[in-house]
């Protein structure tokens, strides 16, 4: 990307942003090191609090590490589905379609936000690389036409739309307490339908406000007159890529046959039928399994398939990764008694009216150190149900409330922008001044749903 910029005056937000941003450049690290240093934190915490000695802790730690690989393959999953899906010769049409709607910058902002939160609550992968395709798309039909648009604020823009994403059909809380046999069902002794949860009549109201409230308040901080614009090149949108090989061999004949791929997407789609038709329940399976049969049908032959993967497998490394950190974590909390120490704290300064808002707010908290919204449930979802137990509080709200604060603080949290802003040509601290702003405005949509679903 070859942005141009006029200097003028700027955006009173922005500019009064400058310090974090600063901040965030210099000393946040990787969510690696988050990672790392959290392993440390949590072992100290367990010798401290728990009279744990050093052999109980590691062996703990040790332990946990293998807890959580059939729940990482699934979060690796719905990333690795969802960015190959906006990557699908129909999806990438659409976005270029889409890209042509707005007639000026203010319903440009606002439009890219909204498509980028409805993408985000069918699946958060999708939604982290549509938004930032369509604010290219966008900037540049824009550009065509003559309207001058502010390309930081539009991927800011794009970038909101995740503040919404554990709130809808992929969410990872609600999805694994749906689901038999996963650590949330295990510690409850029983599975939560998302019904209670995702398909609430309170989350989903919850979640258009989110939508009507951010959108407004990104409209109204908008550059206008002679705040400062930079502009994307018209050139530096992504040309649909050729995924044809050569047809020599009948092998080559067979990757090239648009019946094989077809045959399993029916198949897919035929077991969903069945599953749901014989009362099967939602489960973070059976998303991934609808986005795959998607993208079977979408793609024209398996040649576009592997390399669509292949360009998508480079976006799971981290979840690879880290998540046996994370489990590690939760190995060291429940082998020590940590979990129980931490659940009392919590339950001594919560009510049941107060424990939604409390227990968003030191989700919020945590998502800084576990970026991921499965790993942040590993280590914190068997705290707050616990505490809500003992509270008398529907275990529902626990697992919404730490949902909210996981999306919540995202909007100042680098790790998932990373993706985004990789496509996009920009850095975290470009768009932080904006999405300060939606974290200020969501964050009052939650803490009053919380509010008063706690009151309820």
């Amino acid at each position: 990307m070859s942005p141009t910029s006029q200097k003028t005056r700027s955006n009173p937000i922005s500019a009064a942003m400058r310090p974090v941003n600063s901040l965030v450049e210099r000393f946040i690290p990787s969510a690696l090191v988050f990672a790392i240093v959290l392993t440390v934190v949590v072992a100290i915490m367990a010798l401290v609090l728990t009279g744990a000695n050093p052999v109980e802790v590691v062996q703990g730690w040790g332990d946990g590490l293998s807890g959580l690989l059939s729940f990482m393959t699934q979060m690796a999953l719905i990333l690795l589905l969802g960015h190959t899906l906006a990557n699908t010769r129909p999806v990438r049409r659409l976005l270029s379609f889409l890209g042509g709607v707005p007639r000026g910058p203010i319903q440009a902002y606002v439009f890219v936000f909204v498509v980028a939160a409805v993408a985000s609550l069918i699946t958060w992968g999708l939604g982290l690389v549509v938004g930032a395709l369509l604010a290219k798309e966008t900037a540049a039909q824009l550009k065509a036409k003559g309207i001058r648009l502010h390309f930081p604020m539009l991927v800011a823009a794009a970038f909101s739309g995740f503040v919404v994403w554990h709130m809808g059909y992929s969410g990872s809380g609600p999805l694994t307490a749906a689901t038999e046999g996963s650590f949330l069902a295990e510690q409850l002794g029983r599975t939560i339908p998302v019904s209670e949860t995702t398909f609430s009549l309170w989350n989903i109201l919850a979640a258009i406000a989110t939508v009507i409230v951010v959108g407004a308040a990104l409209s109204l901080v908008a550059p206008r007159g002679d705040d400062k614009i930079v502009e994307l090149e018209i050139d530096a949108r992504d040309g649909e890529a050729d995924y044809d090989d050569d047809v020599v061999t009948p092998a080559d004949r067979l990757d090239a046959s648009r019946v094989l791929t077809l045959l399993v997407g029916l198949a897919l789609v035929a077991y969903l039928a069945i599953h749901f038709g014989s009362g099967g329940t939602l489960t973070l399976d059976i998303v991934n399994w609808s986005f795959l049969a998607l993208i079977f049908l979408l793609v024209r032959n398996p040649f576009e398939l592997i390399a669509l993967i292949k360009n998508a497998a480079s976006n799971v490394g981290d979840i690879l990764l880290q998540f046996p950190l994370y489990a590690g974590i939760m190995g060291i909390m429940t082998a020590t008694g940590l979990i129980t120490v931490l659940s009392d704290f919590f339950v001594n300064i919560s009510t049941p009216q107060t424990f939604g808002v409390l227990a968003l707010l030191s989700a919020g908290l945590v998502n800084f150190f576990v970026p991921s919204g499965g790993g942040q449930f590993a280590v914190q979802g068997p705290i707050m149900l616990d505490a809500a137990t003992r509270l008398d509080v529907d275990p529902a709200v626990a697992i919404m409330a730490v949902s909210y604060g996981d999306q919540w603080t995202n909007m100042i949290q680098p790790f998932w922008a990373l993706p985004l802003l990789a496509i996009a040509g920009l850095k975290m601290r470009d768009i932080l001044g904006y999405t300060m702003v939606t974290l200020i405005a969501s964050g009052l949509v939650f803490a009053a749903t919380m509010l008063i679903v706690g009151a309820g």
